[in-house]
């Protein structure tokens, strides 16, 4: 049997992560999904979506997808349904978890990996975070949660952005491209998204290309700029403002010196894979559980195909990619997004690894 692709969608309260899944759910698609939720209620999706039996864990829904509540943890559930599949007592060919607006993904996504039974039958996808423009800012500011889920994404979904100002919606996309440079984002409305921009995103493939916002890479200056910015006493970003650019941005702006922060590394001289090992392996040990998500494509001493590797906490894994083309400059690039990491360890550290 094929591995069953899951995806998880996060997102913090009022997102719109419920408007996104009865989209998906309701629309003609043909395809038979299975929706795991942890908040479920008689709210949470249209009555005239399911077909009620109060009996059961799993709900079966009027248009072949099934739905279940977690009432025991998430990987009993997993197990449940794998089971239920394989014994053809139910039909489905994927998985959508959606996630409490205050959960932190990073347990949900090691699911995944920690457990052999649900790694021989689950695949996960991408993490797929909703991101409330009206709301947001704040929310950023004050939840470390809110701050996580974006951490983790692998594709960002802005929500209400009709609800605020240009401006406004661009500091916020900039804030949440230093927070996590690799995954996009989109302005959707009202949950209007099509089924591509949802499912088979491969975020989680270590063949996938590395996303990295290209102009993070390119404008070191632009990058200097915003870590003193954040470190300093005085800022004027728009994302640093509030309150659609009254007088007193700049006393709020020490709220937002966000917990979770992304930087990238890169190299035209080849890793030693050895040290490189040792070093990431002594760093995934003391700050795992600050390290949401790193990524990265390598240029390894003694190999001719790039070394594709990532990680979530403390799960770290690499993957031989392509060949290097003849014509393609051998450089490495990795980004860590992760809570108060030490940057300046980190990249001495990687120096040191380098041949």
């Amino acid at each position: 049997m094929s591995l069953i692709p899951a995806t998880i969608l996060t997102g913090f309260l009022g997102s719109g992560k419920t408007t996104l899944l009865q989209r998906v759910l309701t629309e003609a698609h043909g395809q038979k999904i299975a929706v795991i939720e942890n908040e479920f209620g008689e709210e949470n999706i249209d009555n005239e979506i399911l077909v009620h039996d109060a009996g059961e864990q799993i709900i079966q829904m009027s248009n072949g997808c099934v739905c279940c509540t977690i009432r025991e943890d998430l990987r009993n559930t997993l197990q449940l349904l794998g089971a239920k599949k394989r014994k053809g007592l139910l039909d489905f060919e994927r998985v959508i978890i959606e996630t409490t607006g205050l959960a932190d993904p990073g347990p949900v996504a090691q699911t995944f990996f920690m457990d052999d039974e649900i790694a021989e039958s689950f695949l996960l996808d991408s993490i797929i975070t909703l991101v409330d423009a009206k709301h947001a800012a704040q929310q950023l500011n004050d939840r470390l949660e809110a701050q996580r889920q974006v951490g983790f994404a692998d594709q960002i979904f802005i929500s209400k952005a009709d609800l605020v100002s240009e401006g406004e919606l661009s500091a916020l996309q900039h804030r949440l491209t230093h927070m996590n440079p690799r995954a996009p984002q989109r302005v959707v409305h009202f949950g209007q998204v099509a089924l591509g921009e949802v499912l088979d995103l491969r975020g989680f493939n270590l063949n996938a290309k590395l996303d990295i916002d290209p102009e993070f890479l390119k404008e070191d200056e632009h990058e200097h700029h915003h870590d003193h910015a954040h470190e300093g006493e005085h800022c004027d970003h728009p994302s640093h403002q509030h309150d659609h650019g009254h007088e007193h941005g700049h006393a709020h702006h020490h709220h937002h010196d966000d917990d979770v922060k992304s930087f990238v590394f890169r190299s035209e001289r080849a890793f030693d894979p050895a040290r490189l090992e040792d070093f990431l392996g002594a760093m995934v040990n003391i700050y795992g559980p600050r390290m949401l998500r790193y990524k990265g494509v390598l240029s390894i001493k003694g190999t001719e195909r790039k070394v594709i590797f990532q990680g979530v906490h403390q799960l770290m894994g690499s993957d031989l990619g392509p060949a290097w083309s003849a014509d393609e400059p051998r450089v490495s690039k990795m980004v860590f997004i992760g809570i108060d990491l030490p940057r300046d360890i980190l990249v001495q550290g990687l120096e040191q690894c380098l041949v």
